[in-house]
């Protein structure tokens, strides 16, 4: 897992430092932020699917699935010969990226216990390392040296053992809970039956509680009612009342009500990411009609994916779900445009501008690393993640001007990524500290939602701006602003006031 994490880590980086060369030999500028946010689109789809898929199934359905997507998206843009072609595969990467994250919080929630959560996330923050040290120079390398081509044909074949090693992993864990203690079966079993009693009796005590209130209800009503018809039709509401909240706890009528509460979710999903395809695609060509109608979708569908509160950022769930948004959205939105500025405005090749992400990834995980080394107050950690993200863009802002340093990119990204490297993964813990065993799929969906909609405006918006104002400096303005807006949003994100 660890290693899939470590190529996944590769191609991102991968993909921010060759893309102006795609864009330049594919003619494709005026779509270069929709490589990015359409795999982010096609995420929104994949997480809500896969979310459900890992509640009810498990895990390795969704994981094999979104695997298997992310390698073929990944061939398929590496053989593009347009750039309608290339986007078509970034959307297939995204699609199976999405569902490969999601339904790993699934495998972790439940293979790993609640107390390894933090260093389990760190481990995983920890494979971007050796990406982030040599990922840039070699993509950067292989792009002015072969072709940027081979930055993507050369992900699947490397992926090959360590899916293998993975498969032969996941194998292993499914025949030793088939192997496990007789006795230790009986137990758990035993176990789940008394839960189910004493539901079953805790539902009898609620219906017979249902029904002495109707009594009472019955004899207050008497003095006005002496015909009785009154009388009658209380006793039938408070029978109904008493057989729904017995029927209630599981049955036909329940798992219809799941089911379509998934359909309507998965169709909010498919709306949302054409919301998001709408709002990035009008940016790029800045066509407000696209953009309106984008922010319309997105207006409609996101209440139906997100936890109620999200917009408001209320306390728990919903401002954890909010938090995610803000902060990634403003830390890749910024990711997008550092080597585009020093590949069009100071004139690097894409290996130097690549290496000025290297300090970003790199601090990511030094971020992690120290938040999963024992626990700390997290609303705490992330306001002052949130603050290490506002002033690495702000640092990083000035490289628009000729005479700054370049190295001067190096240190604000440094600086920006410890901040996101603290945040994303205790944002991680808190989603499945803050979700029953049967809901961390959907939730887990729920927060790369959020993350994935933030992001997309992000990205579309500071995209409009350069396209038709190169004005990059206020486009780093508006993100640092944005992250800060999450250091007052960190002190919402548990219960406690």
């Amino acid at each position: 897992m660890v290693a899939l994490f470590m190529l996944v880590a590769f191609e991102y980086l991968a993909v921010a430092t060759a893309m102006p060369a795609v864009a330049r030999e594919l003619e494709g500028h005026h779509l270069y932020s929709l490589a990015f946010s359409g795999g982010i689109a096609a995420a929104l789809i994949a997480t809500v699917a896969g979310g459900r898929w890992g509640d009810v199934r498990g895990p390795d359905a969704p994981l094999w699935t979104g695997l298997l997507a992310f390698l073929a998206g990944l061939t398929l843009a590496g053989a593009a010969p347009t750039m309608e072609i290339f986007l078509l595969g970034r959307f297939l990467q995204g699609f199976g990226g999405g569902m490969f994250d999601v339904a790993i919080y699934v495998l972790v929630g439940r293979v790993y216990p609640a107390a390894t959560h933090p260093r389990v996330f760190s481990l995983l923050a920890a494979a971007w390392v050796l990406p982030s040290v040599v990922g840039p120079a070699i993509t950067g390398f292989v792009t002015e040296h072969f072709s940027w081509r081979w930055v993507f044909l050369a992900v699947p074949v490397l992926a090959a053992p360590a899916v293998f090693a993975l498969w032969r992993g996941l194998a292993g864990h499914g025949r030793a809970a088939q192997h496990e203690n007789p006795e230790e079966v009986t137990v758990r079993e035993t176990g789940r039956e008394s839960a189910r009693e004493t539901g079953r009796e805790s539902a009898r005590e609620t219906g017979r509680e249902s029904l002495h209130e109707t009594g009472r209800e019955v004899g207050r009503r008497r003095l006005d009612d002496p015909v009785g018809q009154g009388a009658r039709e209380v006793v039938g509401q408070g029978v109904q009342k008493a057989e729904r909240e017995v029927v209630g706890l599981g049955g036909p009528g329940a798992a219809d009500a799941a089911d379509g509460g998934f359909r309507l979710r998965l169709a909010m999903g498919v709306l949302a990411a054409i919301g998001a395809g709408l709002l990035q695609y009008g940016s790029g060509g800045s066509n407000v009609v696209l953009i309106v109608a984008g922010l319309v979708v997105l207006a409609v569908s996101l209440p139906r994916l997100l936890p109620r509160g999200t917009m408001r950022g209320a306390r728990g769930l919903p401002a954890v779900v909010a938090l995610r948004g803000i902060a990634t959205g403003a830390f890749l939105a910024a990711e997008v445009l550092i080597p585009l500025v020093l590949f069009e405005e100071r004139g690097l090749s894409p290996d130097q501008g690549g290496i000025a992400l290297t300090g970003g990834a790199l601090f990511w995980s030094l971020g992690s690393w120290i938040q999963g080394r024992k626990p700390y107050r997290r609303n705490r950690v992330l306001a002052l993640g949130c603050a290490f993200i506002a002033v690495g863009v702000a640092v990083t802002a000035p490289i628009v001007v000729p005479e700054v340093p370049v190295w001067v990119a190096f240190v604000g990204w440094s600086v920006a990524g410890f901040g996101i490297g603290v945040v994303y993964p205790t944002l991680s813990v808190l989603v499945l500290e803050l979700s029953a065993p049967g809901e961390q799929g959907k939730n887990s969906a729920s927060l790369a939602v959020g993350e994935s909609v933030l992001t997309v405006v992000a990205i579309a918006v500071t995209g409009a701006i350069f396209t038709v104002s190169a004005a990059y400096a206020l486009c780093f303005v508006l993100l640092a602003a944005m992250a800060g807006a999450g250091v007052f949003l960190a002190g919402r994100v548990t219960m406690e006031v």
